[in-house]
């Protein structure tokens, strides 16, 4: 257990999560004063892992992962001093478990965020190369000065009221389903960021983005700008394939060996492909379209987002949809 002024609160958000649950909170029992798993109602055995695991369950409708965490704060009953997001995939190391519990009840006032280096684990074989590790990102923050960005994709953890540092020590995303179920999981991350790409060009949902150098880590803001102000205006037939010999030849993603290369190219190229298509595919389909909820119906029908229309919002000046508000399906 945590030391006195240095609680901490896990969070881990679960779908028919019982092939990996309980490795993931074995790998934080030094650390938690309290667990919490918020499920989205599975089918298997997850909830009863995590009340043999100590854990408590709350039960939630998921719509995406940034509402998801953000009903849990709200939800919760928290009252450790920090707060720690966790993946049911994902996994803390002894090492960096350490590194917790020695730095953390010595960290300064200012300080309000922890970052950790992700590594990924990609068919049993670490992923070192290809720009993919490590992945600086904010797991850990004191409560009430964390939040996640409202996105439908690419939501990262921002910190307000201090900075941030940077922690050392194994932290894994180690996701033990076979490769069709990385291809099905990839195909829906697809179709939600594409949403999240036509919101954003088209002004049909507000876009958060307080992510910073300063909120989060420097690496994570600044790949949302390279994304977001470069990658995202070259046609996509161009930029996936310029993307993916970047990471497998000038960042050496040919030195993961063959199980690399399926990585590299799956994640690296295929998947941003196909954003890229499924960018298309919508923008085609709504194409001429002018009534608002017209559009949110086409937009829901062909992603199974459920976005509900504005009632009677007027359009902007420039004619473009106003705010679409996200559902439960």
């Amino acid at each position: 257990m945590s030391s006195v002024g240095s609680k901490i609160a896990v969070i881990v958000l679960t779908k028919d999560e019982e092939l990996h649950l309980r490795r993931a909170l074995v790998s934080v029992d030094e650390l938690a004063t309290e667990t919490f798993v918020v499920d989205s109602f599975s089918t298997d055995s997850t909830a009863s892992i995590a009340m043999e695991c100590n854990a408590s369950v709350l039960m939630n409708k998921f719509v995406n992962q940034a509402k998801q965490f953000e009903w849990a704060m709200g939800n919760a009953p928290i009252t450790s001093d920090w707060v720690l997001r966790l993946d049911a995939d994902e996994v803390i190391e002894p090492d960096l478990q350490q590194e917790i519990l020695r730095r953390l009840p010595e960290l300064p006032d200012d300080v309000v965020g922890v970052n950790f280096k992700r590594k990924h684990i990609f068919m049993d074989r670490w992923v070192r190369h290809g720009g993919r590790y490590p992945l600086v990102m904010t797991r850990l923050f004191r409560r009430g000065h964390g939040r996640v960005e409202d996105r439908w994709m690419d939501e990262h953890i921002v910190v307000s009221g201090g900075r941030t540092v940077t922690f050392e020590g194994g932290f894994a995303d180690h996701n033990l389903n076979d490769l069709s179920y990385f291809i099905d999981k990839h195909n829906k991350y697809a179709s939600r960021e594409a949403m999240q790409v036509l919101g954003t060009k088209y002004g049909l949902f507000e876009t958060d983005d307080e992510l910073s150098s300063q909120s989060s880590s420097f690496q994570a803001s600044f790949k949302r700008f390279v994304k977001e102000k470069i990658y995202n205006r070259i046609p996509f037939t161009i930029s996936s394939t310029a993307y993916f010999l970047y990471r497998y030849i000038f960042q050496l993603g040919f030195l993961d060996g063959r199980s690399g290369l399926v990585y590299h190219f799956l994640q690296g190229y295929w998947y941003r492909f196909l954003v890229g298509a499924k960018v298309m595919e919508l923008e085609k389909a709504i194409d001429g379209m002018t009534d608002k909820q017209e559009i949110c119906r086409e937009l829901s029908r062909r992603t199974g987002l459920q976005l509900t229309p504005p009632e009677s919002e007027p359009e902007s000046a420039s004619g473009a949809p106003s705010r679409v508000r996200e559902t439960t399906k």
